[in-house]
């Protein structure tokens, strides 16, 4: 194997300089640094798929028991893998991987003391990871607040996240908060693909 010695490659011809030909492995030997002073593309990795979606309204829910979080309004969705009607992400073609999970949702009982709530994170139907707090107010306090949710769960293809939500109040009827004004999104699901 021969060995060239040059201070500085520059194009013959043109601004483009192309260096080994396609099916050829470049190697940077061990101890090598690569220092990049300009702008990369093709390699380095990006954290796609990603996700954001909030709730557009609030949501009427069943005291004390599992409900699944109407996210239904995109902020952004890369790869057009959020199902707004079902309310759920769905890992797309190729995109298996390890994925960073954010939930929030804020819960309220109407001023009916609130005694609990919890969110849990469900892949395919199945409850994986579980977040709760306890609740105390009087009824003369607004009864409510945010409850959240992280996680990196390694997803195949065609996997899906749903979140669920759960409130506990002593009286009547409870809800999901929900509401499009920028300053008002307390409940948002945000769902990206980690470089590795």
């Amino acid at each position: 194997m021969a060995t060239l010695f040059v201070d500085k490659l520059d194009p013959q011809s043109g601004t483009a300089l192309e260096i080994g030909s396609s099916g050829d492995t470049i190697t940077i030997p061990s101890g090598a640094t690569i220092t990049n002073n300009g702008t990369q593309t093709g390699f380095g990795g990006t954290n796609t798929p990603a996700a954001s979606v909030y709730m557009g309204a609030n949501q009427t829910v069943s005291d004390n028991t599992s409900t699944k979080i109407q996210y239904n309004t995109e902020l952004y969705d890369t790869a057009s893998a959020f199902d707004t009607s079902n309310y759920k992400f769905v890992v797309p073609s190729g995109q298996a991987g390890k994925y960073f999970i954010y939930a929030a949702c804020y819960m309220f009982g109407n001023n009916n003391d609130e005694k609990y709530q919890a969110m849990s994170i469900y892949v395919n139907g199945s409850q994986v990871r579980r977040d709760d707090k306890s609740q105390q107010y009087s009824t003369s306090q607004s009864s409510g607040g945010v409850q959240s949710i992280t996680g990196v769960l390694d997803l195949a293809v065609s996997d899906y996240i749903e979140i669920f939500g759960k409130i506990d109040v002593n009286s009547g009827t409870p809800s999901f908060y929900g509401d499009a004004a920028a300053s008002n999104r307390y409940s948002v699901l945000e769902i990206f693909k980690l470089v590795e």
